[in-house]
């Protein structure tokens, strides 16, 4: 067994493919419109979906907002080195939310970032 993806509802999916592929630097894997049903997916990763764990974006046609709520916490990625992925980030329009610095009671190197739809992705120095 493995982890396939995580799924995110997004209210504007071009706004969300622009940045976790222009400012986080995926690559869009795929992507389907369901007409029926009213809704598209896209599928966004680091690498293949065969061997890699990817994000699915969901966008329903009708809806343009969502509340993150209070139960998601947050996407991991991990990075070389956690202070330059945020400058990166930084100059291509992302929006850093803790600067890079050591955990609370801890060594790692953190960072987090938020999308355009409010959901946080921690970045994490790589060991």
């Amino acid at each position: 067994m493995r982890i396939l993806h995580t799924m995110l509802r997004v209210g504007d999916l071009e706004r969300s493919i622009r940045f976790y592929t222009e400012v986080l630097g995926m690559q869009l894997l795929r992507r389907s419109d369901y007409p029926e049903g009213k809704f598209t997916l896209a599928f966004l990763g680091y690498g293949d979906e065969a061997a890699n764990t990817v994000l699915e974006l969901t966008y329903n046609w009708d809806v343009d907002h969502y509340d993150p709520g209070t139960a998601f916490g947050h996407i991991a990625i991990e990075v070389d080195d956690v202070y330059q992925a945020t400058e990166a980030i930084k100059v291509r329009g992302g929006k850093i939310i803790r600067d890079a610095g050591p955990m609370n009671a801890g060594s790692t190197i953190i960072a987090f970032v938020t999308d355009p739809d409010g959901y946080e992705i921690e970045l994490i120095g790589a060991h």
